[in-house]
């Protein structure tokens, strides 16, 4: 339809002047016809603003603090590895000591970690539709733990390496798992919070692990175990009996049967319908080999799997060698030199809840507001690469790590918006983490004892120069993804007025499947904007391809 025959939603301001939000519609490419019923519209709007939250509520309570405590213990369980090296650094039962290992052999276990998370993520995930996500992420739980809590009795490197190795091949598809999952759950504006939470909490790994790491140093040679042993046996016991929450707690999908015991019938409709069209949906086939080679197809697979790589590969050099800067620094001797940790760990988590907050409110697309980050982090990288006094290097690290934590909020509710159906959700995610992940497996190698001469500026100058390139991909990745971000900050925008006014919008959503055309080029439009010839052309999209 035309913008003047669009559905508009009257708004009154608080001193009672009237205005009208247009829900714009302007041309679409040809696609699959998905059609919004006018039952759904008539359903959706039966419920108030205040409902809607009431339900939201409701799954929140379920989910946030769940998927915080899981992320959360995960990177403790992973990253502990970086602890345990600086544990009685030096002395006999430091674990380099122990099982006669170099700092170059080290950095292989989390190198060797990654390498199997890379080969098992896809498979493992293609079973969270056939197993559950309740049964699949109890299955990840509990077997990491155990593999975690293994680790305690090793006695070489060769038996710490195939650790690491068993211990990927357990925690592969866990995080792909949770967002498909939670793309079932939350619309594509409302990502952030989720993967808020699951960073927020991630990132308080660096604090919780580090005075878990101090606590249990003073446990060195009790009942004859060194203090490295202790981490990992306690930590993995706590994982094993973690498993069983999971069990009990983590839901399904919004129509499946389990959900009934906290959930109405009406409310489970709500959440299905609500969800826009290229959502997992509970009635999904287990397996479609239509939409795992759509997937395969799409160039926008490609765009943030790189972008994703990239970014990695500087952030988790960073992450891997940051207990090591933060102790060759002097500020703190040993075992207080742990504690260094937390702060880089404090601005991370506070930079989370900001972007939380600042996409909820739509100020800009989300790719606008992750090519501020990458400024960020570039300008953070270049910093650690050339500054030479302790003061600026700790300043450095603080910033690496915030804009690093920062990024995957917008991005991972950004990549949510254009995966499509269970198997395709499921399938793009583990395909594209997988290989994002090969920045864990090089990244570490890039401090080798070579390059300890000068504080690993060379190391940290390949790490700032990975980045620019990454600047560069995410660029890419948006102008191939620009209609579709839009037209989701244009939703955003109408659902935040219309729950002002204490209504659920309704009308309207994103399209991905026929894809809206919003600009040609650099330009773009806006409902009621003046069509220029230059930066509109109704045959082309943003990208200026010529509809189909």
């Amino acid at each position: 339809m035309g913008e003047s025959d669009a559905p508009t939603n009257t708004m009154s301001t608080e001193k009672g002047v009237n205005f009208e939000l247009t829900a714009y519609d302007p041309p679409v490419i040809a696609a699959p016809n998905v059609p919004a019923t006018q039952n759904k519209d008539a359903f959706l709007s039966s419920f108030t603003a205040n409902e809607n939250h009431a339900i939201m509520r409701k799954v929140d309570r379920r989910f946030l603090l769940l998927i915080g405590l899981m992320y959360l213990i995960k990177n403790i369980d992973y990253t502990n590895a970086a602890s345990a090296k600086v544990l009685q650094v030096g002395q006999p039962r430091n674990i380099l000591k122990e099982l006669h290992m170099t700092a170059d052999d080290y950095n292989w276990v989390q190198s060797i970690y990654f390498i199997s998370y890379i080969i098992f993520e896809v498979p493992s995930n293609l079973f969270l539709k056939k197993m559950s996500p309740r049964n699949y992420q109890c299955r990840i739980v509990l077997s990491w733990g155990i593999v975690l809590a293994a680790h305690a009795a090793v006695h070489n490197k060769q038996g710490l390496y195939a650790a690491r190795f068993f211990l990927g091949l357990a925690e592969a598809g866990l995080f792909p798992g949770l967002i498909a999952q939670l793309c079932g759950w939350y619309r594509s504006d409302e990502m952030g919070k989720p993967i808020m939470w699951m960073f927020a909490f991630q990132n308080t790994s660096g604090v919780a692990g580090s005075l878990v790491a101090y606590g249990i140093s003073f446990m060195n040679g009790l009942g004859g175990l060194s203090a490295w042993r202790w981490l990992y046996l306690l930590e993995g016991l706590f994982t094993v009996l973690f498993s069983g929450c999971v069990f009990f707690v983590l839901p399904d999908w919004p129509k499946s049967p389990r959900s009934a015991s906290w959930l109405t019938e009406r409310e489970r409709e709500y959440l299905d319908a609500r969800l826009s069209e290229n959502a997992p949906r509970t009635h999904d086939a287990n397996f479609s080999r239509t939409e795992v080679w759509t997937s395969i197809r799409d160039p926008r697979t490609y765009a943030f799997m790189l972008s994703q790589l990239l970014v990695n590969f500087g952030g988790y050099a960073l992450q891997w060698q940051l207990p090591t800067i933060t102790t060759s620094l002097g500020f703190a001797d040993l075992p207080r030199n742990q504690l260094l940790n937390v702060a880089p760990a404090g601005a991370a988590v506070l930079s989370i809840v900001f972007a939380g907050w600042f996409m909820k409110k739509a100020y800009l697309t989300r790719p606008a507001f992750i090519m501020l980050i990458m400024f960020g982090m570039m300008i953070s990288f270049a910093l650690l690469a050339g500054l030479k006094g302790k003061g600026g290097t700790y300043t450095a690290c603080i910033l690496g790590t915030m804009f690093y934590a920062v990024y995957f909020i917008p991005f991972w509710a950004w990549r949510s918006s254009s995966v499509k159906g269970t198997t395709g959700t499921a399938f793009t995610l583990a395909f594209q983490s997988c290989i994002g992940q090969i920045g864990g497996v090089i990244g570490p190698q890039l401090f080798q004892s070579q390059f300890a001469y000068n504080g690993y500026k060379v190391s940290f100058a390949i790490c700032a120069a990975v980045i620019g390139a990454a600047f560069l991909t995410n660029i890419w990745t948006w102008w191939l993804t620009c209609n579709v971000e839009w037209d989701v900050r244009r939703i955003k925008r109408l659902r935040n007025a219309s729950e002002k006014q204490g209504h659920v919008f309704v009308g309207d959503d994103v399209k991905v499947h026929e894809e809206r055309n919003f600009s040609s080029g650099a330009g773009r439009l806006e409902p009621g904007s003046h069509r220029s010839p230059i930066l509109y052309n109704p045959s082309k999209n943003c990208r200026g391809q010529p509809l189909i």
